[in-house]
Order: structure tokens, then C-alpha cells, then sequence
């Protein structure tokens, strides 16, 4: 596989506006109607959130997740996702790139909540 180009440079100052915290994956579902897509329920130590994600078309069995910790995007705008609300962004390394997708994990386990960067 060859990488793929690297994107446009960008400012530490936008980098650090991107807030990246661990967050166990309590439970995976179906999106009704969705044939990419599934709701995880996320800690985040303090509290919860949904994401949903595009894992469907990209793992065999989703629900493998649960109880893992991964790396998500938390202070992007909620957005409508098949007619459910998304409260940030899992950080799946891979799929992009033709790749079997793997998450993006802290090396040994750590609080839900803490932040990367």
C-alpha cells in the first residue's frame, strides 16, 4: 500500500482547537435503515454520548467494540446522522486507505475522559 499524500499544513492554533479524549465503547447498535452506520454509547468519565459511526460495511461484527477504548473527536458541532443525533467522532485508522480498520487506542488503559495531544 502506498500512503496516501499528506494533507495542507495547518496552525498549531487549529490543532489545538481539536479536543481528542479516551472513551469506552458501553454498547454498539443498528441505525435503523442504515446499512453503514451504528450508534455507539460512549464514556467519557463524567458523562455519556452517541456517536455514530460508519462500522457496519467495515468490521463483521461491530459489537466487538464494545468495552474497548478508542479515540474520538469530541467538540465537533452534533450533527444529524439517519435521523439520530452524533455528539463527536471515533477515530477509526484504515478504512480510508483500503486497509482493514483498527481503532485509534491509548497503549494501556486510562480514564475515560482524558485528553490526547
Amino acid at each position: 500500500m502506498k500512503p496516501a499524500p499528506v494533507k495542507p499544513a495547518i496552525s498549531i492554533e487549529v490543532l489545538n482547537q481539536i479536543d481528542i479524549r479516551v472513551g469506552t465503547i458501553r454498547s454498539v447498535a443498528d441505525v435503523p435503515g442504515s446499512d453503514k452506520l451504528v450508534q455507539l454509547r460512549v464514556s467519557f468519565g463524567d458523562h455519556e454520548r452517541t456517536i455514530v459511526a460508519g462500522l457496519k460495511q467495515e468490521r463483521a461484527n461491530p459489537g466487538d467494540l464494545e468495552g474497548k477504548q478508542a479515540l474520538f473527536v469530541v467538540n465537533l458541532e452534533a450533527r444529524k446522522m439517519r435521523g439520530m443525533t452524533s455528539e463527536g467522532m471515533l477515530f477509526d485508522i484504515g478504512y480510508e486507505d483500503g486497509v482493514t480498520p483498527v481503532l485509534a487506542t491509548p497503549e494501556n488503559p486510562v480514564p475515560d475522559g482524558t485528553r490526547a495531544g
